[in-house]
């Protein structure tokens, strides 16, 4: 089996995206090849698009940007499903992970579906999709081993999830949050926003500001 394992954040480092893949990847078999991609811009090459075709799993992961999928993958996503009307024999299963800064997980159901209506236009068969909340602190979690922590439902929704993929089966999707407290995380989140606008010249009383 080859699984492709696409980062569709616009990151090119230290993104939650590469961190849920690293994850995910440690609970897949050995036995299964397995390719990693990066689509940080809005244009894939054919060459990117036809070794697509040869895979039996993609697996996206990627940051909810306005309850949706960031414009960048989008446009990806429509070459892939214009480039598909020529292949007649598709056994192409998908799966896709949605990470976002809120706390509950389920703010990203709708940019799942989105994954599952492209599938349907695309003529792919549709796996699963996983909802992840907190996304914004998995970035400065990378050290922490998967199971672990704040990383404990992570783990066991991981290892289910894997197991889907190996056999190609479909799941009904899963939406959770890191182990970790609702107020601990907006205190963090918080505190990243004022050190932020500091460090772009400006005060912690700008962040209310009406432009």
């Amino acid at each position: 089996m080859k699984v492709a394992l696409i980062n569709g954040s616009p990151k090119s480092k230290q993104s939650s995206s590469e961190v849920i893949l690293k994850d995910l990847q440690s609970c897949l078999s050995k036995d299964i090849e397995i390719v990693n991609y990066s689509f940080r811009k809005s244009f894939l090459i054919k060459e990117e698009i036809e070794a697509l075709f040869n895979f039996d799993v993609l697996v996206f992961a990627f940051p909810l940007y306005v309850d949706g999928v960031p414009s960048h993958l989008l446009n990806c996503l429509c070459q892939i499903e214009e480039a598909s009307k020529n292949i007649k024999d598709k056994s192409i299963t998908v799966y896709t992970l949605v990470n976002c800064g809120f706390y509950e997980g389920h703010q990203n159901k709708w940019a799942i579906n989105i994954i599952k209506n492209w599938c349907v236009k695309a003529g792919f068969e549709w796996g699963q999709g996983i909802g992840i909340g907190c996304g914004g602190a998995l970035a400065s979690m990378s050290g922490i081993p998967l199971g672990k922590g704040p990383k404990s439902s992570m783990g066991i929704t991981f290892k289910s999830f894997a197991d889907n993929i190996h056999t190609k089966s479909q799941a009904a999707d899963v939406f959770f949050s890191l182990n970790f407290p609702r107020f601990m995380y907006k205190i963090i989140g918080e505190f990243g926003w004022r050190q932020g606008i500091k460090k772009n010249g400006l005060k912690v009383r700008d962040l209310s500001r009406r432009l």
